[in-house]
């Protein structure tokens, strides 16, 4: 779908009325349906059934984003096994004046929190140091769980056909820095809340960074969540 400024229904946990939008929730339901049906399907006619289903799912994303169904086809088909949310984690280096340490994505050259799914056998704070010290060079060490946010609930573009939930752990930097892995990242930056470059919107977002920050702040403060 084509990414636009979020309006007063897209900000974080606003359900969001347009017809459309309502279309493509309930896709994504189909497709998690779809995926756990082939996952458990006990003959090939219910794996048909469910094969036919991923595919009007594909059409009904088709008809309300601007990319055709074979895409979604596509994507709907990456996944296996029951349907469950992603984890996207990132981890956040502020410095002592505040300034949150961003780097510039190869595939989109917009900046965000370094950051990513997490692979299996690792913990959540572990694969967010991992990401930090591939992504910007930085060793750190994950201090505090910000957040446990909903993408679709906090406004992230482009939509996506299936749920994800991203973790933001404050870190501190342990001392070690190498260069950036040059594969994923064109530049790194310290940046203040007043002077953000342009950010990644699937990625991450200036209130989250604020949230950060506050956190930094007081570390007391209680972990947010959706």
């Amino acid at each position: 779908m084509t990414a636009g400024p979020p309006g007063p229904s897209e900000l974080p946990g606003t359900p969001d009325p347009r017809p459309a939008e309502q279309v493509r929730r309930i896709a994504i339901g189909l497709g998690a349906l779809a995926q756990s049906g082939l996952f458990y399907a006990v003959n090939d006619y219910d794996a048909d059934r469910y094969t036919k289903l991923r595919a009007l799912t594909a059409e009904l994303l088709a008809a309300v984003t601007d990319d055709p169904a074979e895409h979604w086809r596509l994507e709907l088909g990456r996944d296996a096994g029951y349907a469950t949310p992603k984890v996207d984690v990132r981890g956040a280096l502020v410095d002592d004046d505040e300034r949150i340490l961003l780097m510039r994505e190869r595939s989109d050259g917009l900046w965000s929190l370094p950051g990513g799914w997490a692979d299996p056998l690792d913990t959540p704070s572990r694969a967010a140091e991992r990401e930090v010290l591939e992504e910007t060079g930085y060793a750190a060490r994950a201090v505090k769980l910000v957040g446990c946010w909903d993408r679709d609930t906090q406004g992230h573009r482009p939509k996506l056909p299936f749920s994800i939930y991203k973790l933001f752990f404050l870190c501190v930097a342990t001392g070690d820095v190498r260069p950036p892995d040059a594969l994923e990242t064109l530049e790194i930056g310290w940046f203040a809340l007043d002077a953000l470059p342009g950010l990644s919107p699937g990625r991450v977002s200036a209130r989250q960074l604020g949230r950060i920050i506050a956190h930094r702040r007081d570390r007391l403060l209680p972990t947010e969540f959706d």
